[in-house]
C-alpha cells in the first residue's frame, strides 16, 4: 500500500512538473507570424529577397503631379524602408537635435500619421559616415507585434512594441563601437526576431534570437571583430531553412530555430551591406571592403565557390530572377548574369550614385538613386530593356517597397540648408 501511495505521488508530481514547463512553455509562446499577401512585413519583402508579391500592377511612371495617391512629412531623419502591414506604415526615424529615435505609424489608405513612439531619448552616436543615420533599419512585423533595432548608448538593442505604439520589451544584446553606423534589420522565423550587431568592439559582434514575445536571448552567437552592416536573412537553401550571415571575411549558415552553425567558410569580403539572394542551391554574396566582389557559394557546407567576378555591388541587394542574377552596382550600373555560370548578358549605364536597393515588381526593376531618380528597366536576359525614368524630391537613400498594388517610397526634398523628409504612396485610384 505504502509503495503504491507513493508511486501515485511521484507519477502526480511528473504531471505537476510536466504541467509547470507546459504552462511555462506556453506562456511564453508568441504565436505564429501571420502577415497577408498584400503586406510587406520586414526588410526585403515576404519573401526576403527584394521581389513584390506577383500578380500586381502598379505604375510605372510617377512625379509629383502623377499617380501620387498621398504623400506625408516624416520628421527627423533615417534611411529605413516602409514596412506595411493591414492598413498601417511604419517608419523609423531620427531627431538628431533633439536626440530622440523613434517609430512612427502611418495610416495606408490616406497616410495621415496615426501615432509616433519614442524609443530612445538621448545616447545618440554622432559618429560614423556622413550618409549615415541614427534610423537606418527598417521595422519587422508578425501581425502582433513591431520588432525595431536601433544603436544607442554604444550598444544594439531590439524592441519590441504592439501596433497601437505601445513598448512591450527591450533587449540589449551587443555592446557596438561605431566605424561607419548602423543598418541591421530584425527578421522573423518561428518564435524567434534575429538581430545582428557585426562591429570592431573588442568582445565582436553577436548574431542571436529572442523570443518574439518576451525579448529573452534563446540563443547567441559571438562574431569577429570586425565592421560589417549586413542583416541577417533566413532563406529555403540546400534543402532547409538557413539563416545566412555574410561579411566577416565569412559566409556562414545557421539553423534559425536554435543557432548551429551548420557551415562557414573564409569567403565575401570583410564589410558587406548587401542582403543575399537564393536558387535554393546557390548564395549569392558581395561586397565592396577591402575587395569588390559577386560570388555564388553553394550553401550545402562544402564551401564552394562556382563562380565570382570583380563587379563593386557594395551597397544595393541583389535580384534573382528566372535563373538570372540582376544588380545595380554603386557607381551607376545595371549588370545581369547567368545565376548558374555567373556569364555577363548584358550591362546598361543608369546614371549617378546608388545606395538604395533594386525593387523587382511585375517583370521590372525600379532602382532609385541618391538623388531621387527612379530607373525602371525590364527584368529580361535579352538585353538591357529601360522602360522610363521617375523624379520624386532630390535625395534618396531608402529602397522603395510594393505591396497591394502600391509602390511606397521615402525620399528627402532639399532646399539650401532645409530638409524635409516625405513618405510617399504611388498607385492608380
Amino acid at each position: 500500500m505504502i509503495r503504491h501511495f507513493a508511486a501515485l505521488a511521484a507519477s502526480l508530481l511528473v504531471l505537476s512538473v510536466a504541467g509547470i514547463a507546459l504552462e511555462a512553455s506556453n506562456r511564453d509562446d508568441p504565436g505564429p507570424i501571420e502577415v497577408a499577401a498584400s503586406d510587406w512585413p520586414w526588410w526585403r519583402g515576404p519573401n526576403r529577397n527584394g521581389s513584390a508579391a506577383p500578380d500586381q500592377k502598379p505604375p510605372l511612371s510617377w512625379s509629383e503631379t502623377e499617380n501620387v495617391l498621398w504623400k506625408s512629412p516624416v520628421p527627423g531623419r533615417g534611411h529605413g524602408s516602409p514596412t506595411v502591414v493591414g492598413d498601417q506604415v511604419f517608419l523609423v526615424t531620427a531627431d538628431e537635435q533633439q536626440g530622440v529615435q523613434s517609430v512612427l505609424c502611418y495610416d495606408r489608405n490616406t497616410g495621415k500619421q496615426l501615432w509616433k513612439t519614442d524609443v530612445h531619448k538621448g545616447g545618440l552616436t554622432k559618429k560614423g559616415n556622413k550618409k549615415s543615420t541614427q534610423g537606418s533599419t527598417s521595422v519587422a512585423c508578425d501581425g502582433t507585434r513591431l520588432f525595431v533595432n536601433f544603436l544607442n548608448s554604444d550598444a544594439v538593442f531590439t524592441t519590441a512594441l504592439t501596433r497601437d505604439g505601445d513598448q512591450i520589451w527591450q533587449t540589449r544584446f551587443t555592446d557596438y563601437t561605431v566605424h561607419q553606423g548602423f543598418g541591421s534589420s530584425p527578421t522573423l522565423h518561428g518564435p524567434l526576431v534575429i538581430v545582428s550587431g557585426d562591429n570592431k568592439g573588442k568582445s565582436g559582434g553577436v548574431v542571436a534570437g529572442l523570443n518574439r514575445k518576451t525579448g529573452s536571448i534563446v540563443w547567441k552567437h559571438t562574431r569577429p571583430s570586425t565592421a560589417n552592416y549586413s542583416s541577417p536573412i533566413v532563406l529555403p537553401v540546400a534543402g532547409r531553412e538557413q539563416l545566412i550571415m555574410t561579411g566577416c571575411n565569412l559566409v556562414s549558415g545557421f539553423d534559425p530555430l536554435n543557432g548551429e552553425k551548420l557551415w562557414e567558410i573564409a569567403g565575401a569580403t570583410t564589410e558587406c551591406v548587401t542582403s543575399t539572394v537564393t536558387n535554393g542551391e546557390l548564395i549569392y554574396t558581395s561586397g565592396g571592403y577591402p575587395r569588390n566582389h559577386v560570388a555564388a557559394v553553394r550553401a550545402d557546407g562544402s564551401g564552394k565557390v562556382e563562380w565570382e567576378n570583380k563587379t563593386r555591388v557594395y551597397v544595393p541587394s541583389m535580384l534573382l530572377q528566372g535563373g538570372y542574377l540582376y544588380a545595380v552596382a554603386d557607381a551607376g550600373f545595371a549588370v545581369c548574369w547567368d545565376s548558374s555560370t555567373g556569364e555577363e548578358k548584358w550591362k546598361g549605364r543608369l546614371g549617378g550614385t546608388f545606395t538604395s536597393s533594386p525593387l523587382l515588381v511585375n517583370g521590372h526593376i525600379l532602382a532609385t538613386n541618391e538623388a531621387g531618380k527612379t530607373y525602371v528597366f525590364k527584368a529580361t536576359p535579352e538585353e538591357f530593356e529601360p522602360v522610363g525614368e521617375n523624379q520624386l524630391g532630390n535625395q534618396a537613400y531608402a529602397t522603395p517597397i510594393a505591396c497591394g498594388g502600391r509602390i511606397y517610397t521615402r525620399v528627402v526634398q532639399t532646399n539650401g540648408d532645409k530638409r524635409q523628409e516625405m513618405l510617399y504612396c504611388i498607385g492608380v485610384e
